[in-house]
């Protein structure tokens, strides 16, 4: 997602990083292709306009414009600017001090309600919670069907009354079920449109008054753009809501709702689904997707991801993994070891992408197919532990007998090489990276 304007600012911070000194014509020149990138996105303008006008009111300050380091400067504030206007900081869920704690799903056809609301019973029920799915949509003739299919793939219970019973008694014998049952948290499914309409709102009206929840989330399809922001809006007028879950944030659209619908509402984004799995829902953080979206990448959310895959002394590793490739001592058997445990995480190329350096390439540059990945695997695997440790002593014998052994030929050997070393190289220019928020700005320019 955003991954267009992600390409776009680089290109024009690396444009800043050129210059020794910056003045206000530079300033202005770079917002205004700035201003373009965020409208190409699918910004709202009313909000561009205005995240614009105090970038530049800061950025022109003399503390920029007379510092050895401008360009930095300039990055920094369109960073900072990005995290307020994102919501400046988390807000996590609110929970209810007497169980259960009620969330009321809303959104149009289409969004991928009915698998968020598995994805987030899910999300709970990792943390420790009893969680139940109530079947409020009465709507489409599927949805009660789909609910319970979810629900038995995250293992969650759900309540359901058929689509004969109106959805405002489903939700009052849901609660009444719940609350007998001992569940700690009640998560509704409510009916959706192709289209916002008075009937719709009315029905949800209903709902929400038999629910009385705790939070009133709408999912909002990240792929809409400025659709999404005006039913957003719609809704929180109409309905109420106390905050979005944006989905198919993982898609290649403009997505420039994330930047717009705080703005536009005042109301937090909650999560991001980045993916059809049920596992696949991130937390929404300012500070990490102003990251994302300026290429630096989002090592914090990667092992938030292992620990949720791994048990705890893997994860452990994998910090510990983070820490020597940041140092610059990556070696083949950190490569197998890293493969070998990030399988269980997701994708290999949206993981490669949360580091920083990495998020911000039009192209990586070393294969990442499933394919290749076990071929390296077997590769490795062939190698003995000084050649892992130290492939510079690899020659042209040692290559044949490690092609025959792992079935491959001393090509496909040449090309783990040659891939492992150009992702070696990219690894030690990282090696002074920290995670503290000045620092991660100085990567920007990494992997140009």
């Amino acid at each position: 997602m955003l991954k267009g304007l992600t390409d776009k600012l680089q290109g024009i911070f690396w444009k800043l990083r050129g210059k020794a000194r910056l003045t206000e014509e530079d300033v202005d020149r770079a917002l205004r292709e700035i201003r373009l990138s965020l409208l190409e996105a699918d910004v709202n303008l009313r909000v561009a306009k205005d995240f614009l006008e105090r970038v530049r009111e800061r950025a022109i300050g003399e503390e920029v414009l007379k510092s050895f380091t401008p360009a930095q400067q300039v990055i920094k504030i369109v960073y900072e600017e990005l995290v307020k206007l994102l919501g400046g900081q988390h807000e996590p869920l609110k929970f209810s001090h007497t169980p259960p704690t009620i969330i009321m799903l809303m959104g149009l056809q289409g969004t991928g309600k009915t698998t968020t609301a598995g994805k987030v019973g899910l999300w709970l029920k990792r943390r420790g919670h009893r969680v139940l799915l109530l079947a409020c949509d009465v709507r489409r003739p599927a949805a009660v069907e789909q609910l319970v299919q979810v629900g038995r793939q995250a293992e969650l219970d759900v309540f359901e009354m058929g689509i004969r019973e109106k959805p405002e008694r489903i939700a009052e014998h849901g609660i009444k079920h719940a609350k007998d049952k001992g569940y700690g948290v009640v998560i509704a499914d409510t009916g959706g449109r192709l289209h916002t309409d008075e009937e719709m709102m009315q029905e949800l009206r209903r709902v929400k008054e038999a629910l009385n929840p705790n939070e009133a989330l709408l999912v909002v399809d990240a792929m809409m753009g400025q659709d999404a922001v005006n039913a957003a809006r719609q809704f929180d007028s109409e309905v109420g809501v106390t905050g979005f879950i944006l989905s198919k944030v993982d898609s290649d659209a403009r997505g420039g709702a994330v930047l717009s619908i705080r703005a536009v509402t005042g109301k937090p984004v909650k999560f991001i689904g980045t993916g059809e799995r049920l596992t696949d829902l991130d937390v929404f953080h300012p500070d990490r997707m102003a990251e994302r979206i300026l290429g630096m990448g989002d090592i914090r959310t990667l092992l938030e991801r292992a620990e949720e895959a791994l048990s705890q002394e893997e994860a452990r590793k994998l910090a510990q993994m983070e820490k020597r490739m940041r140092e610059g001592k990556f070696n083949l058997q950190d490569m197998l070891e890293q493969l070998q445990r990030l399988k269980a995480t997701g994708p290999f190329d949206q993981l490669l992408k949360l580091l920083p350096g990495f998020s911000g390439l039009r192209q990586l540059p070393f294969a990442i197919d499933e394919r290749r990945l076990k071929q390296f695997e077997a590769i490795i695997l062939s190698m003995t532990p000084e050649e892992r440790l130290n492939p510079d002593i690899i020659d042209g014998s040692r290559k044949r007998r490690i092609a025959r052994g792992s079935g491959t030929t001393v090509q496909e050997v040449n090309m783990l090489l040659k891939q492992f070393k150009m992702m070696r190289e990219m690894l030690k220019r990282l090696s002074k990276a920290k995670l503290s928020d000045e620092d991660l700005l100085r990567m920007l320019g990494v992997g140009r």
